[in-house]
């Protein structure tokens, strides 16, 4: 018999502003990966004749670039956390996805859950269930609690 962990109330606020910050999420994601990929060089190379004394080797940039992007624990993260809401997203129906839109990724205008609810011509209480089912599937893809 399997028991579901209750979620914390944290947990679920943490997620949701998630949802909210997802596309300055990609943003700081996209900065991350050029920062890991063109890092800024506070030694430059002064052994510029070279010679057997050479403390630098070329070894394999690219091997390195790419051991540095898979190693970055914040870079992890925050893919995880994209991964997690695009998965969700994706295998939502219509009307959860215009939700998602109207809630969380609307720059133009914030609706109240009574505006998002006439929007979708659904009760208050159906849209806030719907956003507790939307959250609480995130949780359970990331494997948060």
């Amino acid at each position: 018999m399997t028991t579901a962990i209750k979620t914390k109330k944290i947990t679920f606020k943490q997620v949701e502003s998630e949802w909210y910050d997802y596309h300055n999420t990609l943003k700081e994601i996209s900065k991350l990966r050029e920062s890991i990929m063109n890092p800024f060089d506070e030694e430059p190379d002064t052994n510029t004749g070279g010679g057997a004394n050479s403390v630098r080797s070329p070894g394999d940039p690219t091997g390195s670039m790419a051991t540095r992007l898979t190693r970055n624990k914040q870079l992890n993260h925050l893919n995880d956390i994209v991964d997690a809401i695009d998965q969700v997203y994706n295998a939502l129906p219509d009307d959860y996805k215009q939700l998602v839109r109207l809630r969380y990724w609307s720059k133009s205008r914030r609706l109240t859950w009574d505006g998002i609810a006439l929007e979708l011509g659904i009760g208050r209480a159906t849209a806030i269930r719907r956003r507790k089912e939307i959250i609480q599937a995130t949780i359970e893809v990331l494997g948060w609690r």
